[in-house]
């Protein structure tokens, strides 16, 4: 049998009389390079074919490149080195007294790098704090924040304290008024300089809010943080309004603020006022824990925070001799009151649980 000859299908000759395709134009089409698209062709209305843009490759951006695992390595190396370097750069301050303090003792330093690293925890984690209405602290200038104390130990200044540095828009230090208890005992007395706060008078309440700081009190004093469980949220009389006639002095706004679950951490059932005259405490605590459990009991429990902060009561329209006016002062502290129970009132009717 003979060979069988292969004739090609594009071959010319196979076609007979067909007519021959014209030969391909090279000019029309450029060579593709690597990796680049193959251009499209079109017909026009003559029937001639031109070459119009290369579709979109859908190639991925600088930004969507996929960061490799030595690249994320080598990136958190680098964050480590600067963690490193600050920390050791903090420390030589710290033992060399390059540092600042102002005349009340304030180290602003130790507390944005250090004390506020050791409340955030507590604050973010174990009461995870909800707070509410920071915009009407004002960026700048002096305020006095009102707030509600309860507790039984005075973790909720504490608390307040992380919120408005935290989550404020300006970061601004919050300046607590403290009771003298809190710069007799040892430890605590340091903390607290260091932390901001200064003495509940009036003389350097005045003096921080003319220097344009932000302070905070808490009127009820111990009658709030140290009442028994049974009158939880029922705010206790706000003294003579001392407050208030600093606040007009200075014509700093007044800033209703509301704590919500502070009064479960420590339910207080009973106070031992004989230990408590003794120890030299204005109270002493008797909890469904404390003392029976021993050091366990001096753990709070995890009970879900809201802190609110309400709008702002002006009190730069008074005269100057406003402050000596008891009438007017006695209506503003009404008022300061009055918006922060109502306050209370609402927030724990929008409460799902004491716990969550």
């Amino acid at each position: 049998m003979a060979d069988a000859k292969v004739i090609p299908f594009d071959d010319d000759r196979s076609r007979g009389s067909a007519v021959a395709r014209p030969p391909r134009r090279r000019g029309a089409v450029s060579r593709r390079r690597n990796g680049e698209p193959a251009p499209v062709r079109e017909i026009g209305e003559a029937g001639e074919v031109g070459e119009v843009q290369p579709l979109p490759t859908g190639a991925v951006g600088q930004d969507d490149v996929p960061v490799t695992g030595e690249e994320r390595l080598d990136k958190d190396a680098g964050a480590l080195e600067r963690r490193i370097a600050g920390g050791l750069s903090f420390l030589r301050r710290r033992l060399t007294g390059d540092y600042e303090v102002d005349d009340f003792g304030y180290d602003e330093e130790l507390t944005d790098q250090v004390l506020m690293s050791l409340l955030r925890p507590l604050y973010e984690k174990y009461f995870r704090v909800e707070v509410k209405g920071v915009e009407n602290i004002p960026a700048e200038g002096g305020a006095l924040i009102v707030a509600n104390h309860s507790g039984t130990l005075p973790l909720d200044g504490l608390m307040m304290q992380v919120a408005v540095h935290d989550h404020h828009p300006a970061g601004r230090h919050l300046r607590l008024l403290a009771a003298d208890l809190v710069f007799v005992l040892p430890v605590v007395n340091e903390l607290a300089r260091k932390l901001g706060h200064t003495l509940a008078c009036a003389e350097d309440a005045e003096r921080l809010l003319g220097q344009g700081e932000l302070v905070g009190v808490m009127p009820e004093g111990f009658k709030g943080i140290g009442k028994p469980f049974s009158e939880r949220y029922k705010l206790q009389r706000f003294g003579r309004g001392g407050f208030v006639s600093t606040a007009l002095r200075q014509g700093a706004p007044i800033i209703p603020c509301s704590i919500v679950g502070a009064e479960e951490i420590y339910p207080m059932i009973g106070n031992a006022k004989t230990l408590a005259r003794v120890l030299g405490f204005p109270y002493f605590p008797l909890t469904p824990t404390f003392p029976w459990l021993g050091p366990l009991g001096g753990i709070p429990l995890p009970t879900k925070w809201t802190i609110q902060f309400g709008e702002p009561i002006p009190t730069d329209g008074y005269p100057p001799e406003a402050a000596e006016d008891p009438m007017l002062m006695f209506n503003l502290t009404d008022q300061v009151r009055e918006q922060i129970q109502h306050t209370l009132y609402k927030l724990l009717v929008q409460r799902r649980s004491v716990f969550f």
